[in-house]
Formats: C-alpha cells, structure tokens, sequence
C-alpha cells in the first residue's frame, strides 16, 4: 500500500491497519487523526511523538495483540490480519531445534506468571538462540524495568511494521 492509499483510507480502514502495526488505541487513534502524512518519515515521527503519551494500560494492550515467542500457531491463528506485517518476525523461531522451543515455551510461561504480560521482543533477524537468551536475561528483571524493555521493543516492532505498511 502506498502512503497516498494509506492516508486516503476512511478513518475506521485506516484504524484497522495502525491496529496491525500496534494496537494500543491512542496510538491508533494519534495515528489516523494526524493523517494525511507527507512522508514515510513523518509518519513515523507522528508513532514516536505518540509513545511518552501511552499509559501502562496501553502498553499491555499492544502487548496483548503479540503472540508468544515461539508458539508460531498462536501467530498463525490469532494474528492472521497482521500476518503479512509480522511475517518473518518469528522466522528464527521456526527453524530452532526442540530443546531451544521447549526452553523458550518455558521461559514464556516464566515470565507470563512473573510479570503478568508477555515476553516482547522484536524477534526480526534474530534466532530463537538468540531470542531465549534475552529472556532468560530479562527474567531477573523487576516489573517496572520488564515494562520499560517491553515497551521500548514494542516501539521497535511497530517502526518495522509501519514501514511494511506504507
């Protein structure tokens, strides 16, 4: 989609693709109010303008929109809207051999039960090697840090899926 069809969108199409790229909705909402955008990097200065504004609540709502590192038919499942945004961030997490997935389904569970989110990371390019170390070294980490690292990862995703989009 280009970026004139994208800001040409009636606002509730326009809503459903920011949703895909993060679904945190005063995100949402900041990004089609500030429509029409003049460039691909406008509109991604509108989506950083838009994070010191989100709540801890909103957090977890993006958060929630996620599936689990590592339960890739959790991703086929629930998340085939944004299937064609989030197509190959898990890539190396379905290539990983068994012990490495069974690790990291624990460690998802872990970390599910100690924070009371899922564990997010912006999988891209990254193996599911590489994906369960930074769980297990986040693991340690209080809630407030682990929200600020989600957060912080979740703002990362969101770039790599707006720039698919537009």
């Amino acid at each position: 989609m280009s970026l004139e069809e994208l800001n040409a969108l009636p606002p509730d199409q326009a809503e459903a693709r920011f949703r895909d790229c993060c679904a945190a909705e005063p995100w949402v909402q900041g990004m089609v109010d500030n429509r029409p955008y003049t460039s691909r990097e406008a509109m991604l200065a509108q989506s950083q303008r838009l994070w010191p504004t989100l709540t801890e609540r909103d957090w977890l709502q993006a958060f929630e929109a996620h599936p689990r590192i590592g339960d890739v038919d959790s991703l086929r499942k629930k998340y085939a809207s944004s299937k064609a945004l989030a197509s190959g961030e898990q890539a190396g997490a379905r290539s990983a051999d068994e012990d490495v997935l069974r690790r990291l389904k624990q460690g998802n569970d872990t970390y599910l039960e100690k924070f009371g989110f899922i564990f997010i990371v912006c999988a891209t390019g990254k193996s599911a090697k590489e994906m369960l170390h930074l769980l297990e070294a986040r693991l340690p980490n209080g809630r407030e840090m682990e929200l600020k690292n989600a957060a912080r990862e979740q703002a990362r995703i969101t770039e790599i899926r707006l720039e698919k989009l537009a």
